[in-house]
């Protein structure tokens, strides 16, 4: 039987991504989303959500872009105190020792050690309460060569991404491999 826990912030998975975006004076800036996730196919675009308080809410809306760094189990630290400090009160960055690479294609830093980054044009700003969702059109996905599978694509299991517990609000790796989407289904 299923007992009602109310209303509440809670789905699984969900990612942890790094947002990156530059300030009013152009100091780089990053900080840590679960409030994320791929919105649409066509064209390409994935959604994060914000509050307005945060620091990098207004370098969105500044530069009409962001990045998103996508951390490997290895930097699991470095991404939680993304979201722990403000770029307000410090370079998170240089606390972190994480270098910030400036974007050829739009106006927004990514962390050049994550093995996977999303450069993202703002497409939408969709007001819904506390958050801001902001909807930003993929315009390049840059991979380090080693999370590359033999076609060329992003490998799960190589990139090792961090998922975030809304529950308990703690870190996992990914899991085991299930089966292939859109195939192991038609299996009876």
């Amino acid at each position: 039987m299923k007992r009602s826990i109310g209303a509440k912030t809670l789905a699984f998975p969900t990612p942890t991504w790094v947002v990156g975006t530059y300030d009013l004076n152009g100091k780089p800036n990053a900080m840590t989303v679960a409030w994320a996730g791929i919105c649409c196919s066509a064209p390409p675009c994935i959604s994060v959500s914000l509050r307005k308080a945060t620091y990098s809410y207004a370098g969105i809306i500044e530069n009409k872009a962001f990045t998103v760094s996508i951390p490997s189990e290895d930097h699991v630290k470095e991404a939680d105190h993304f979201g722990l400090a403000s770029g307000r009160d410090e370079d998170k960055f240089k606390a972190t020792g994480l270098t910030p690479v400036r974007s050829e294609l739009v106006p927004a830093p990514y962390v050049g050690e994550f093995p996977l980054v999303l450069e993202c044009r703002l497409l939408h700003t969709l007001e819904i309460g506390l958050h801001t969702l902001f909807v930003g059109e993929i315009v390049d996905i840059k991979a380090e060569e080693s999370v590359l599978d033999e076609k060329g694509d992003p490998d799960i299991e190589k990139i090792r991404p961090i998922i975030y517990g809304t529950g308990n609000r703690s870190y996992y790796g990914i899991g085991r491999d299930l089966g292939k989407a859109f195939s192991i289904g038609k299996e009876r």
